[in-house]
């Protein structure tokens, strides 16, 4: 393959993935637990944006359950974030096996 060619299809593709990271802080993704009752909202660049608790979840005398209700949204999110943004990231670096380098 072309030196040349090879070097500007990877600056291409470095351009592009600066682009689709910034687009991701842009985006988001949410997670759900306790059957809806805790809604958690990421970004793309896996930061908390918000969390809805449905008042029907607040009981006074079972702060745990809430608690891991919360951590199970949060997680669901982060890892909804991260599947998002690898999917997005994947459709770019997708295209490092046809450089033609080896192990790719």
């Amino acid at each position: 393959m072309n030196p040349q060619k090879m070097m500007k299809q990877m600056q291409k593709m470095q351009e592009d993935m600066a682009r689709v990271q910034a687009e991701l802080q842009q985006e988001s993704v949410t997670g759900t637990a306790g059957g809806g009752a805790v809604t958690a909202r990421v970004s793309g660049g896996l930061e908390l944006l918000e969390i809805t608790i449905d008042p029907a979840a607040v009981d006074p005398d079972d702060v745990e359950l809430l608690q891991d209700v919360i951590v199970a949204a949060v997680n669901e999110a982060m890892r909804a974030a991260q599947e998002h943004a690898q999917n997005r990231l994947g459709s770019i670096t997708g295209g490092l096996s046809g450089l033609g380098l080896p192990g790719l």
